[in-house]
């Protein structure tokens, strides 16, 4: 089986990722230089190339939002939890995860994936219940990220965070405002995990006792709080922040 994606971007490092490339198509009248940079890494990749007019894309990957590019590619695979942690281990680097609980949009987790990618994530965890899985969509709204960054799917988020706290990794819950250490003042330079919850109920009672802490963002205006991927990013850059003036 294949997947489909689509945009000039999630093409771009879907041609460069972890799936095997297999078609591309683009539109023949599409924005030439944008579509040449395409022509050529798929030619580097002895990728096969179609040209169709714009309205066989949109029919092919159901929305006009592909912006002139989609690409056949080998199905999306998830990486095996303790595979991540054992790659992990045997790289001898800092860890820092991202487990995420009740994210159902396709365009939220599309974003904290591109924020895990960027902030240097080892890998991200999905349960399997309750969230939404990898698609095309989400490759969309991550700009491709997710062709870089090892997903699991798992099906016991509660285990996940007892093995990664047996591994010698410490698990901060991202909380509402008074609900916990503000991030800016928890040291946050050892190996890591940050979960994030629903933007409407936040972490599920469970996951919060399971954490070893919890941690909030403080907020200055009249909003209570920020959506998940905002909060996520805000979270995963001053772990970054933190790490670079160590």
């Amino acid at each position: 089986m294949a997947d489909f994606i689509y945009g000039i971007n999630p093409v771009k490092e879907g041609l460069v990722g972890r799936r095997r490339p297999q078609e591309l198509f683009v539109d023949e009248g599409g924005e030439r230089a944008r579509i040449d940079e395409l022509l050529d890494l798929a030619g580097e990749q002895g990728v096969p190339v179609r040209r169709r007019r714009r309205e066989d894309l949109t029919r092919l990957v159901g929305n006009a939002h592909h912006q002139g590019a989609v690409l056949r590619i080998e199905e999306f695979k998830y990486v095996p939890f303790e595979e991540l942690l054992a790659d992990w281990q045997a790289s001898a680097k800092t860890g820092l995860f991202l487990l995420v609980d009740g994210i159902t949009d396709p365009h939220n987790l599309g974003a904290i994936l591109r924020n895990a990618d960027a902030a240097g994530c080892q890998g991200v965890v999905i349960p399997k219940d309750r969230n939404c899985p990898i698609t095309n969509v989400v490759d969309k709204a991550s700009a491709g990220a997710v062709e870089h960054l090892p997903v699991c799917q798992i099906v016991n988020l509660a285990r996940t965070i007892q093995q990664l706290k047996e591994a010698g990794v410490w698990v901060y819950g991202l909380a509402t405002e008074q609900a916990g250490t503000s991030l800016y003042t928890e040291n946050l330079q050892g190996h890591l995990a940050l979960v994030v919850g629903s933007e409407g109920q936040g972490l599920r009672q469970r996951t919060r006792q399971l954490c070893d802490g919890l941690l909030e963002i403080p907020m200055r205006g009249g909003v209570a709080s920020l959506n998940a991927s905002a909060a996520t990013a805000v979270a995963l850059f001053e772990v970054v922040r933190q790490r670079l003036t160590r």
